[in-house]
C-alpha cells in the first residue's frame, strides 16, 4: 500500500467545486487541516462560506467521494468547523486574480 501523501488529497479536494460561487474549496479557503496517518486514513477539517450555507451537504458528500476514490484511501473523517471563521481574505491569491479581487 503506498503512502497517499497531502498533494494527492489537495489534487482531488481541488474537483470540488462551491457551486455558488464557482471556486473549488482549496481555493476558496475553505480547507483547514489536512491530517493522513499510515493507513492512510484522512481526517480533513474544513469549513464553509457561512453557517447557513445551502450547498453544504452538497460540497461534504462531494468531499467523501472524491477522498475514497484515491488509490489505497483508508477511512475519511470530516470535521466541519466554524473556528477559524471564513472570511474572503482565505482565498487563494490565484484565484482573487482570476475574479480580479
Amino acid at each position: 500500500m503506498a503512502k497517499i501523501t497531502i498533494q494527492e488529497v489537495i489534487t482531488a479536494l481541488k474537483g470540488c467545486v462551491d457551486p455558488e460561487i464557482g471556486l473549488n474549496i482549496v481555493d476558496l479557503g475553505l480547507i483547514q487541516g489536512i491530517e493522513i496517518d499510515d493507513s492512510n486514513n484522512m481526517k480533513i477539517k474544513l469549513t464553509m462560506t457561512s453557517p447557513m450555507c445551502p450547498v453544504t451537504s452538497v460540497i461534504l458528500a462531494d468531499v467523501q467521494l472524491r477522498l475514497e476514490h484515491i488509490h489505497d484511501s483508508g477511512n475519511v473523517d470530516i470535521d466541519l468547523v466554524w473556528d477559524p471563521a471564513w472570511s474572503p481574505e482565505m482565498i487563494s491569491e490565484e484565484a482573487r486574480m482570476s475574479m480580479n479581487i
